[in-house]
């Protein structure tokens, strides 16, 4: 992945991306799973992901190399914060809030001094949204080891991901806990709304389960 950045920065029409590891299993932990990553791209318009997909040797070796291979396009609807110190999605137009499944990323540079406290305190909220109703989907991913983190999930619906956010205790005191003892450096809040997907994620296509 590393080796691939260079030519990443060239490609047309790619605004914004970040290539991302995993941690093992479905959970947020310091482990990491080796043969498991991730992009998180933004593109100028369909035809520009379409050509990289298509006839980029970057994604023409990551599709030969790959045992699996899931991806999934995504309509912003509502977002804040930072990635980078920017806002990966400026100049979208947010889209209309339609009913149908939704795919959430949260993610955040967690503070050297905070990352004790941040592990320690989402093993709870970690195993309630395994447990939610209306779960398709999630994965742990990040740009660095321990520090920067993030989670990536899609949803059956728009209901399912607000009873999990304000419904689970262990969830909301976390929250309040991020806020009151400043636990991130950054961080950034989108909600998405899927339109397309090619592949499958874990055996199968969540969004087509």
């Amino acid at each position: 992945m590393g080796l691939d950045r260079p030519e990443l920065r060239r490609v047309p029409g790619l605004r914004f991306w970040r290539l991302l590891g995993t941690g093992r299993g479905r959970t947020m932990t310091p482990s990491a799973d080796l043969r498991r990553w991730a992009m998180f791209a933004v593109w100028d318009d369909d035809a520009a992901l379409d050509a990289f997909l298509a006839s980029s040797s970057v994604a023409l070796r990551w599709t030969a190399l790959a045992e699996e291979r899931y991806v999934v396009r995504l309509r912003p609807l509502r977002w804040h914060g930072a990635w980078g110190g920017r806002d990966p999605l400026a100049g979208a137009g947010p889209g209309d809030g339609a009913d149908g499944p939704m795919a959430i990323l949260t993610r955040a540079t967690v503070r050297p001094w905070r990352a004790g406290a941040f592990y320690r305190a989402i093993a709870g909220p970690q195993a309630a949204l395994h447990a939610q109703p209306g779960l398709l989907a999630a994965v742990a991913i990040g740009e660095w080891p321990v520090l920067r983190q993030a989670t990536f999930s899609i949803w059956s619906g728009l209901g399912d991901a607000t009873a999990y956010a304000y419904g689970s205790r262990a969830h909301r005191d976390v929250v309040r806990r991020t806020r009151e003892q400043r636990w991130y450096g950054e961080e950034l809040f989108a909600r998405f709304q899927p339109y397309g997907s090619v592949g499958t994620w874990e055996g199968r296509d969540p969004l087509h389960a």
